[in-house]
C-alpha cells in the first residue's frame, strides 16, 4: 500500500514520481474526467469515481496522480498485491483516510470474503465522507461480482471508460513525455519505437526513461540510430 508522500504503509508499494496529472495526456474523450479528479476532495465533488479500461489505458496512473494531489490522508492500494492477507484486516480503519484509491478492483471479484469486506468498507467510508476513487478492466456491471449490493456500490458515482491508446497516441504520449523530460522526440523515431517495442505504454514509457540517461550521458539526440543501438535492435 502507498500513501501520498511516498508513506510505507504495510506493502512494498511506492506512489510513481511522474504519475501526476500534469504528466497524464487525455485524449478528448477523457479531458473532462481530469477536473473531477482535482475536485473529488472538495465539497462539491464526487464521493465516488470509478474507472475502466484495458491495461495501459492510465488507470493505475490516476489513481496514483489522485494520491499525489491530496495533501495527506490519501491511499493507493492495488488489491491484485493484498490477496493473500485477509480483506478485513487490510482494509481496517481506512474510512478515516480523506482518499482511498482501489487499483484492479476485478481481483476480488468472486471472493465472498473481499466482496463482504468492500460493501462494508464502501458503507463506512460513506459514513465517514471518505472518497474513492476505483479503477477495474471492465465496468461495474460487466464484473464477476456476486454481492449485489457491492455491485451496485460501485457504480454509485460516476463511471468513466478509458480507451484503448492506439499506435498514434502512443506516438504522442511518448513525444509528451519526451518533452516533460527536455527531449525533443522526432516523430519518425517515436513511430519507429512503438512499431517494435512492447506495445503497453508502461513498457514504452520505460524504454523512454533508459533512452532518455543514455542520451544524457552520451549528450546525443533522439535518432532512429542512436535507438537502434541503445536498445539493440
Amino acid at each position: 500500500m502507498a500513501a501520498s508522500g511516498g508513506h510505507q504503509l504495510a506493502l512494498n508499494v511506492q506512489l510513481r514520481d511522474d504519475a501526476t496529472l500534469d504528466n497524464f495526456l487525455a485524449t478528448e474523450a477523457v479531458a473532462p474526467l481530469l477536473p473531477q479528479l482535482r475536485r473529488q476532495l472538495e465539497d462539491s465533488g464526487e464521493p465516488v469515481i470509478f474507472l475502466h479500461g484495458a491495461p495501459g489505458s492510465g488507470k493505475s496512473h490516476l489513481l496514483q496522480a489522485s494520491c499525489h494531489l491530496a495533501p495527506q490522508g490519501a491511499l493507493y492500494l492495488p488489491l491484485g498485491e493484498v490477496l493473500d492477507y485477509t480483506p478485513d484486516a487490510v482494509l481496517a480503519d481506512m474510512e478515516n483516510l480523506a482518499l482511498v484509491c482501489l487499483d484492479d478492483v476485478q481481483r476480488v471479484a468472486g471472493n465472498d470474503d473481499w466482496e463482504q469486506a468492500l460493501f462494508h468498507f464502501f458503507n463506512r467510508a460513506r459514513a465517514a465522507g471518505c472518497r474513492l476513487l476505483l479503477a477495474a478492466n471492465a465496468a461495474p456491471r460487466h464484473l464477476a461480482v456476486q454481492l449485489a449490493d457491492l455491485r451496485s456500490r460501485l457504480g454509485w458515482g460516476i463511471v468513466y471508460h478509458l480507451p484503448d491508446s492506439d499506435d498514434e497516441h502512443k506516438c504522442r504520449v511518448l513525444a509528451f513525455r519526451a518533452a516533460r523530460r527536455g527531449l525533443q522526440l522526432p516523430p519518425e523515431v517515436a513511430r519507429f519505437i512503438v512499431a517494435r517495442a512492447p506495445r503497453a505504454l508502461p513498457e514504452l514509457l520505460d524504454i523512454l526513461a533508459l533512452l532518455d540517461r543514455h542520451s544524457l550521458a552520451e549528450q546525443r539526440a533522439l535518432t532512429v540510430p542512436f535507438v537502434k543501438r541503445v536498445l539493440d535492435w
